[in-house]
């Protein structure tokens, strides 16, 4: 039988790669080791053009032939550490090892000494994370989750007037219209997005247990703290002054309880989409070519939904994994952060896919108004609370001396369905003001929507 070996593991990497390729750029390996490489590079000539260690400034083209090794970092880079790493067992020491490797074609090979001078491990992996994660969710989550969130505000706006019955407990309740609650999705992910835009990526540069005892033996001289803020936020990221050998990744459990957050809403909004289809509320758009079941030829099936749903729900639980296992730290410092945080672009790849998948679904429905209105004038029992509120604005304004309104209409709806006859009757037999009775006679379920057209425009 032949093998199957090298094939790819993930999902992620084979049938759903087109949908999640752009995250590879930062939250893989090769993304990774270029931002080690990034961070060293910019460590060696930052020390160099402050006078630490008593170094000299590099010239201009020094400093363009390393952050060369950054910029020009191809396949031939990622064979050249893998071989390193093969040997070394190690993956920032080989980093290491690879950029001294460069130094002679640079004119450097007398500053090979500088590269990684003072730093743990955990100095390069937790900023280079820290930028790989930035850049990210700046770059390709972010503009993802903006542009499905920009097209559920679209459709609130376009059904903002469309009437829809609402459904508390699943059953029958005061109307509303498909806008304003696609508008209620629009501003809870807007506000989970707001965090994310706000988000810190903290970053530490302070040594093997954070006390830079090795920077204040080799350069007395130096400032260290200030020089540490100096170069963190140098690379765009915000200093974090006191930790252990490891940054705490406090920021990536706020980040990841975000992210998790808005996966939750968006999944609501699967779910919901999911419903609304088995209701008849949307129709389905058939694309041509596409199968929904293999043996039943009628079906449009809402697997778009489904796959959103579902994969929102693998990010979820990989997020929630590392929110809860990177805040952790035995002592000074232990490895499990390690192999946990190289699962960070898996938990996004599975959002991103979703979000791809709802982007989709939306695309390929329409909103069914007849079978909307249909519905609501089967339902005309939900006036009832209308009619009750009103009684008891009358009452309240001495129009009316109607004992328990609540009750009443309790007796005349509850467990049953009651037609427009039967509603109109029971109004004109009503001991109410004369205006508030036409009020009343002029209600239909469709039109009982109250603020619900100007809700949905609501940012």
């Amino acid at each position: 039988m032949s093998t199957l070996d090298h094939q790819p593991l993930s999902p992620l990497d084979g049938r759903y790669q087109k949908a999640v390729s752009g995250l590879g750029e930062y939250l893989s390996e090769a993304g990774l080791n270029r931002a080690r490489v990034h961070i060293e590079v910019e460590w060696l000539i930052f020390l160099t053009e402050n006078g630490l260690f008593g170094t000299s400034p590099l010239t201009a083209d020094q400093k363009a032939g390393l952050r060369a090794l950054v910029t020009d970092f191809d396949q031939n880079s990622i064979d050249e550490l893998a071989k390193l790493e093969a040997v070394k067992k190690h993956d920032v020491k080989s980093v290491e090892v690879f950029i001294r490797q460069h130094l002679p074609a640079l004119g450097l090979a007398d500053r090979a000494e500088l590269v990684h001078i003072a730093c743990t491990s955990e100095d390069i992996n937790n900023l280079s994370y820290a930028v790989i994660v930035r850049d990210a969710v700046r770059e390709v989550w972010l503009p993802k989750a903006d542009a499905v969130v920009a097209q559920i505000a679209e459709l609130a706006e376009r059904y903002g007037d469309v009437p829809l019955l609402a459904h508390t407990h699943g059953q029958p309740a005061t109307p509303t219209t498909m806008g304003k609650e696609l508008a209620v999705f629009t501003h809870r992910l807007r506000r989970q997005l707001g965090h994310v835009r706000e988000q810190q990526y903290l970053g530490k540069f302070n040594g093997a247990t954070g006390t830079y005892a090795a920077h204040v033996v080799a350069d007395p001289s130096a400032d260290w703290p200030d020089v540490s803020r100096d170069f963190v936020e140098g690379l765009g990221l915000t200093w974090n002054p006191l930790t252990t050998q490891i940054e705490s990744h406090d920021w990536q459990a706020e980040l990841y309880s975000t992210v998790e957050h808005f996966n939750g809403i968006l999944h609501n909004l699967a779910t919901d989409f999911w419903t609304y289809i088995s209701m008849g509320y949307f129709h389905q758009i058939p694309v041509a070519g596409e199968v929904g079941s293999s043996t039943m030829p009628h079906k449009v099936n809402p697997i778009r939904f489904e796959n959103a749903e579902a994969n929102l729900e693998l990010s979820n639980a990989l997020l929630s994994s590392l929110a809860q296992t990177l805040i952790t730290s035995r002592m000074q410092r232990d490895l499990t952060d390690s192999t946990t945080q190289r699962n960070i672009g898996v938990a996004f790849g599975h959002s991103l896919l979703a979000l791809d998948n709802v982007a989709k679904g939306l695309n390929t429905v329409e909103l069914a108004a007849p079978t909307l209105l249909d519905d609501l004038d089967h339902n005309w029992e939900v006036l009832a609370e209308a009619i009750q509120t009103v009684i008891r604005a009358e009452v309240a304004a001495g129009r009316s001396k109607i004992d328990d309104p609540y009750t009443l209409l309790k007796g005349l709806t509850r467990g049953h369905r009651i037609g427009q006859a039967d509603l109109e009757e029971f109004v004109q037999g009503l001991d109410i003001g004369d205006e508030a009775k036409q009020r009343l006679l002029a209600l239909r379920p469709e039109t009982y929507i109250g603020l619900a057209p100007q809700l949905a425009k609501t940012r």
